[in-house]
């Protein structure tokens, strides 16, 4: 299992308010790589299945609506310790409590629109890398 790349979604909200290009130039800053990219949109199919982990959750159907109301940037980041190193600067899920610098800090509203999502480990990067991207948009 690699351990150099994690996968990355800039959320609707992100995209909505234009932060991509600040977001993605922190990413850059940070020494990651990006090995794949692209703006789409997930479809309630696509947001049910990537998200099924949280089907028993209250905040499900919520989170299914949201991600589905706008396109996302996901992404494929490549570095030393991607995983954890990207979780760092993500920072906390609600942006009260995620430390200043942080990507969630700059520019997300809510623990609910939290502007990017971060692989939490190794194999959920893969999983999750492969649920968007083929092999040959991976370089």
């Amino acid at each position: 299992m690699r351990t150099d790349r994690t996968f990355t979604m800039l959320k609707p909200d992100a995209v909505e308010k234009g932060h991509i290009g600040a977001i993605l130039e922190k990413i850059n800053a940070s020494g990651f790589r990006i090995v794949a990219m692209k703006l789409t949109q997930m479809t309630t199919a696509d947001a049910k299945e990537f998200y099924a982990v949280h089907r028993e959750r209250p905040f499900y159907g919520e989170l299914v609506e949201y991600m589905t109301r706008g396109p996302i940037v996901a992404a494929i980041l490549e570095k030393e310790n991607a995983v954890e190193d990207f979780r760092t600067l993500i920072g906390a899920t609600n942006p009260a409590d995620a430390a200043e610098g942080t990507i969630r800090k700059l520019y997300a509203a809510s623990i609910g629109e939290n502007a990017v999502h971060g692989s939490d480990s190794d194999e959920n990067a893969a999983i999750e890398s492969a649920f968007h991207f083929a092999g040959r948009e991976m370089f």
